[in-house]
Order: C-alpha cells, then sequence, then structure tokens
C-alpha cells in the first residue's frame, strides 16, 4: 500500500480503482485483458502486489497461456506473485508447468516458503512422482519448513496418495495438531492402497479423539466398508451420525445407501433411502442395483417406475440397473420400452448399456435381438465379446459361440476366463466334451491362463452330464483348489442323470460340510432314491432335513404380460385368472395324453399311486406359467418364463409337447440353461 499511497493522486486514483477491481475477481476473460491494460497504461505492470491480485484471478478462465505471457513480461517478481502462479498452474490441473516454474524460481535465487511448498507437493502428488516428491522433501528440510503443520499436511498427502503409507504415517505422527485434512489424507492413503480396515480403524481414532468428521471423510469411509463388506462399522457410523444429531447430507446418506446394498442388507438401505428428505438419480440408481444384487429383481423395476415418476431422467447406472432386472425377470417387453427412453446412439457408444442390454437379451432368449445390437457396438471390447459369446452359448447356439470366438482372437482382442467360462458351459449344456477339453487345456498352453475354480466346474459339469463320473471325480481331487459346493454340486447332478446313489452318497457328504443348510442338495439326493425307487432312503432324506430344519426352496416361475411380471408358484391358486388356467391344463393334459403323452414320475418321492403323482405334476409352477401365457397371448406370440429351479423331466417333456399342439414357441429359462420349445423338440436336445 505505500507503494500506492507515493504515487501521484491521479495514478493513485486509479491504482485503488484497479485495486478494487482485481479484488473483486474478473468476471470473463475480457474483463481480464481490460485490468491488464489499464495496468499497461497507468504504468503499473511490474507493480508485485496488483500483479499478485491479478494472477489470483487470471487463471480461473481455463487457459493458463495469457497469465503466462504476462508473467514472462514481469521483470522482478517477488516470492509471492512465484507462489500465487505456482498455485494457478496447479489449480489448472498444469502440474508439470507448476513443477518447472518451482526450480526456475530457485535457480533464479528465490527461497520457497511456507505457502510454496504445498502447492509443489500436491503437484507432485497428482503427477503421482514419489522421488520428485521426496527431492522436494529435502528442500522443505534444507529451509527449515519440516515443522510447519500445512507443509507436514502436504508431505502426508504426496506419501498417502503415491502408496507409501509407512512414510505417510511416520510424517502423520509427527504433526503436533491434526487437522480434519491431516485425518482425511492418511484415511484415504489406506483406501487407496487397498487397506481398508485400517482406514476404518484410523477413522475411529479420529473420533475417539473428538474430532467431528466432514461429509468428504464420511464418503470416504464408508467407501472403505463397502468394498471390505465391513458391515458392522458402516452400522457403527450410522448410529454415531443418528446420536450425534449430525444429520446425512445427500451424499453421506447415498453412500450409506449403497453401503447397505453392496453388503446385502435391503432393508437397512430402504430405510435410509426412505427417509432421505431429497434423493437425486445416483441414490436411486444404488438402490436399484442393490434390488438387482440381492433380489427381488422386480423392486427394481418398481423403483425404477417410481423414479420416473418423481420426473428424475435416468443415468445409465440406474438404466444398467434395469436392464440386468429385466434379464433377472425374462421380462423382454419391459426390457424394449426402456431401451426406448434414451437414444440408440448413446447405447451403442456407452459400452456398459450395450453390454447390459446384450446380456438382457440373451437372458431373455432373445438371441437375434442381442446379435443385432453387438453387430452395432461402436467399439466392442473384451466385455462385449465376453457377453455375446456367453449368450450365443446358453442359448443353445454353441456352434456360433465358437465361431465368435474365432473372430474375437482375429480381432487382436486376447480373451480372459470369463470368456472361457462362456464357451465351456456352452460345451457342457451341448455335450462337447471333446471341444471342452481343447479350450480348457488351450487356457494355459495357448493364453497363458491359469483355469479357476469356475473352469474346473465347468469340465466337471461337462464330464458329469456325459457320464463321465469317474473322471469328473479325478477331476476334482487334483484340483489346485479345494472344490466349492458349485463343483460338488455338478457332480451330483451327474449322478442325478445317471442314477449313481454311491457315488451322490459321497458327494453330499462333502457339500454338507460346505453348505450345511442348503435344501438343494438334500432334495437333489432324494430325487436320485426316488428315481431308483429307493423310497426308504429318500424319505430319511427328507426326514432329515425336517429334523435340521432345511424347508426346500419353493419354486416359482415368471411370465412378463404387457410390462407385468406375472409371478406363479408351485399349486399356486392366488393368480386372478386360477380359474382359466387350471381350466387350460386340463384341457392340455386331455390333448397330450391323446397324442401319447405319459407324465415322468420318477422323481416324485413317495410310493403312491400314479393318478396322484400327476395331480402334483400338474401343478408346477412352470405349467401354470404356460397355461397363462397359453390364454393371455396372442397365438403367434413366443412364449418366455422363467424358473427359479431346474426344470424338472414331466415339466420339460409336457411343454415339449404343447409347443407342438399349440404351433407355440416357448423359451424356459430355469436356473441352469434355456430350453427353447419348437413343434415338440428342445434346443437342449434332452441334455439337461
Amino acid at each position: 500500500m505505500s507503494i500506492l499511497c507515493n504515487r501521484a493522486s491521479p495514478t493513485t486514483s486509479k491504482a485503488l480503482q484497479i485495486k478494487n477491481l482485481l479484488l473483486q475477481g474478473f468476471i470473463t476473460s475480457n474483463h481480464l485483458k481490460h485490468v491488464h491494460a489499464s495496468l499497461l497504461r497507468l504504468g503499473l505492470d511490474q507493480d508485485n502486489f496488483l500483479l499478485n491480485l491479478f494472477f489470483r484471478y487470471a487463471f480461473d478462465f481455463g487457459n493458463t497461456s495469457y497469465p503466462l505471457l504476462v508473467f514472462r513480461h514481469t521483470k522482478q517478481p517477488n516470492i509471492y506473485v512465484w507462489n500465487t502462479v505456482i498455485r494457478g498452474l496447479v489449480s489448472s490441473h498444469c502440474f508439470d508447468d507448476a513443477i518447472d516454474f518451482y526450480f526456475s524460481m530457485r535457480r533464479q535465487g528465490f527461497l520457497p516458503n511456507g505457502f510454496t511448498f504445498p502447492f509443489v507437493l500436491k503437484a507432485c502428488a497428482r503427477l503421482s512422482d514419489f522421488q520428485l516428491g521426496l527431492r522436494i522433501h529435502t528442500h522443505v528440510v534444507k529451509v527449515g519448513f519440516d515443522c510447519d503443520v500445512f507443509v507436514k499436511t502436504s508431505l502426508l498427502s504426496l506419501y498417502a496418495q503415491t502408496g507409501y503409507l509407512d512414510r505417510a504415517h511416520q510424517v502423520f505422527d509427527e504433526i503436533p495438531e491434526k487437522s480434519i485434512v491431516s485425518w482425511t489424507s492418511i484415511i484415504s492413503g489406506y483406501i487407496g492402497v487397498g487397506r481398508f480396515s485400517e482406514a476404518v480403524s484410523m477413522f475411529r481414532r479420529s473420533i475417539e479423539i473428538g474430532l467431528r468428521p466432514d461429509g468428504y471423510n464420511l464418503v470416504r469411509v464408508l467407501s472403505a466398508c463397502t468394498q471390505s463388506g465391513d458391515l458392522s462399522s458402516a452400522e457403527w457410523i450410522d448410529r454415531y451420525l443418528t446420536e450425534n444429531g449430525l444429520g446425512r447430507n445427500l451424499f453421506v446418506a447415498t453412500s450409506l445407501v449403497d453401503m447397505y446394498a453392496k453388503c446385502g442388507n435391503m432393508e437397512k438401505a430402504r430405510i435410509v433411502f426412505d427417509g432421505m428428505p431429497e434423493k437425486d438419480v445416483v441414490c436411486w440408481s444404488s438402490m436399484i442395483q442393490g434390488y438387482v444384487l440381492n433380489g427381488p429383481a422386480k423392486e427394481a423395476v418398481e423403483l425404477f417406475l417410481q423414479m420416473l415418476k418423481e420426473g428424475l431422467k435416468p443415468d445409465c447406472f440406474a438404466l444398467v440397473g434395469l436392464f440386468s432386472a429385466c434379464a433377472r425377470l425374462g421380462a423382454l417387453e419391459l426390457g424394449n420400452w426402456a431401451r426406448s427412453l434414451i437414444d440408440n446412439d448413446e447405447i451403442l457408444s456407452v459400452p456398459a448399456l450395450g453390454t447390459t442390454l446384450i446380456d438382457m437379451y440373451a437372458k431373455c432368449g432373445s438371441v437375434v435381438q442381442a446379435w443385432e445390437v453387438f453387430k452395432e457396438l461402436k467399439e466392442k471390447d473384451l466385455v462385449s465379446w465376453n457377453a455375446a459369446i456367453s449368450g450365443l452359448a446358453m442359448n443353445g447356439h454353441v456352434k456360433a459361440a465358437f465361431g465368435l470366438f474365432g473372430k474375437m482372437e482375429k480381432s487382436a482382442i486376447q480373451p480372459n476366463g470369463n470368456t472361457f467360462v462362456g464357451l465351456l458351459s456352452g460345451c457342457a449344456h451341448a455335450g462337447l466334451v471333446d471341444e471342452g477339453r481343447r479350450y480348457f487345456n488351450n487356457m494355459g498352453s495357448f493364453f497363458a491362463l491359469a483355469p479357476s475354480i469356475e473352469h474346473y466346474g465347468c469340465m466337471v459339469d461337462l464330464l458329469s452330464r456325459a457320464g463321465l463320473l469317474g473322471e469328473a471325480h479325478e477331476l476334482i481331487k487334483s484340483m489346485p483348489m479345494k472344490a466349492n459346493a458349485v463343483v460338488w454340486g455338478a457332480l451330483l447332478g451327474g449322478c442325478r442323470i445317471h442314477r449313481d446313489t454311491q457315488l451322490a452318497e459321497h458327494v453330499l457328504k462333502q457339500l454338507i460340510e460346505l453348505e450345511p443348510w442348503s435344501s438343494g442338495n438334500y432334495v437333489l439326493l432324494s430325487n436320485i432314491y426316488s428315481a431308483s425307487r429307493k423310497w426308504n432312503e429318500a424319505a430319511d432324506i427328507r426326514s432329515r432335513m425336517n429334523e435340521r430344519g432345511i424347508q426346500k426352496v419353493r419354486g416359482s416361475s415368471w411370465v412378463e404380460l404387457d410390462g407385468v411380471v406375472h409371478e406363479f408358484l408351485v399349486r399356486d391358486k392366488t393368480h386372478p385368472f386360477s380359474d382359466k388356467i387350471y381350466v387350460k391344463l386340463e384341457e392340455l393334459d386331455k390333448e397330450l395324453k391323446a397324442a401319447g403323452y405319459v407324465p415322468t414320475t420318477d422323481f416324485m418321492l413317495f410310493d403312491i399311486e400314479e393318478e396322484e403323482k400327476e395331480h402334483f405334476l400338474r401343478c408346477h409352477s412352470e405349467k401354470l406359467a404356460v397355461a397363462f401365457a397359453l390364454i393371455s397371448t396372442a397365438s403367434k406370440d413366443a412364449i418366455r418364463v422363467v424358473k427359479n429351479l431346474r426344470v424338472c423331466g414331466d415339466c420339460h417333456e409336457f411343454i415339449k409337447l404343447v409347443s407342438k399342439i399349440t404351433g407355440r414357441e416357448i423359451i424356459i429359462r430355469d436356473n441352469n440353461r434355456f430350453h427353447c420349445f419348437v413343434d415338440g423338440f428342445c434346443s437342449c436336445n434332452d441334455y439337461w
């Protein structure tokens, strides 16, 4: 100010006006140039005080070239001007330029101060340049700022962001009065290297010393809880917020919703969600994705529709969630409607949307639509190739999947483990043992991929279905990892097909150790006994289930009509059309028997009259769903049904004949594979 006061009055007055303008900041880049022109006209372009104010705002317009041009014409900039320019470059993400300016300043004889180092160290951190940061650290010590709290906090952030947590913790311990920034830096550092439990532990320490966390810190720690599955710590944070009356801002609440959903606690996720006074599309998307991940998928659909009613435009994540829910439910009409909400170019240019759409069409049994989306994708990455290969394989088009894999190789796309899961599962469903062995062996020999437990599971499934139970059992014994329930379950499925009760008993023992409360394993063994007419053994298995309180998963099937998903349970009579459905089943039963249909009762548990067995079989959920679709849809429409369990042998034979006498295409997706029934034939060739 003394410089300004010693000037002539008119100039001083103008200088004060310029100073006031500078303090107010610049509104436009033209305003910036106007002020610079005034400085030149008044001969104040070398006034460091005014230049410092000028540079403070000059970098706000995203163009660094103009302020740097002004700086190059500054003859004697002081340390404050240098600091302001370095700060401006860092804020403009010109980190290399900021480092160059720092060393240029040193070469011109200026000593950095406590305002210089935080920005230079931030530039090193953003560049992830640990060695350069270490070099700057030596400068800090040499000029005596190693005890400065702000500089130490910047050093802490540098080491934390570059992954050197031991050094970061050492600096952290040396800070006498730790600010929220210090705690956030060390916590973020632990999260960055995947040491989530230590991040949560540090957060707890900060709370214990009375530090009030900010929203950013809470979001970061909740992210750590999510990634580590630490539900108890997240619940503690939730309680802490409530008990201390801190409330929840939008970002913290959304993080809580996301955490609870990804940790599988949809009840608490919904409580937080429903209690939020305002919700953005990110929060809605988190809930939708949660229901897709944990079920029920129908809730995801209902929530998406509610979001639209609230006037929110769905983002990519919400649409991915809806498409995934449609895939789960087999809701093709709803998926097509959702697709119409967004521009086709956006679908084809956003990989996540295109890939999820391929997956949805494939899982709804609409291979043609899946293939059309894949062909039109502007950029095909590995995930989209895998989705197309798996989609073809799961729908029984295994040879087409092989051909697409060949095209992928020619496109120089390197396959990964998921690629071979799709190929091997296709081989298993089609009974292509030799091809499966070849792909399994080629993983290591041609593609340097070590088979994972999923690949071994596919091979065990393939061999077991083909009747090579001994070879499948030996493969399990030779696995480099311990077999899980999926692998043993594949072998048990083979025992069911080939009625090997002795091996099945051994397999069940392994499964009970791994999944003592899973009903499916017990049911499968009891079915094997029933098929072999070993009624006492079958009854014994059911008794053991009752003694242990194990409930059989109830069969259910879904069919979509006009965008609404209708669910049917075994022997269900709750549907509004139940009377008509059962009348239709009676009609079908008579027609099929006239055509030679004999119900397959091998897997009925008890040694009861055949007529009674037929009555139970007639009420299976997939038959109810098919009957409902027959009375509710046009004769030319394909029928699509999704079932939560494996289609039983009788229902499979029943639906084959229904497709023949009605002339309808019927697509059933069970928990194992697709069955496309046309004119009395199934795409699985009765191999499932």
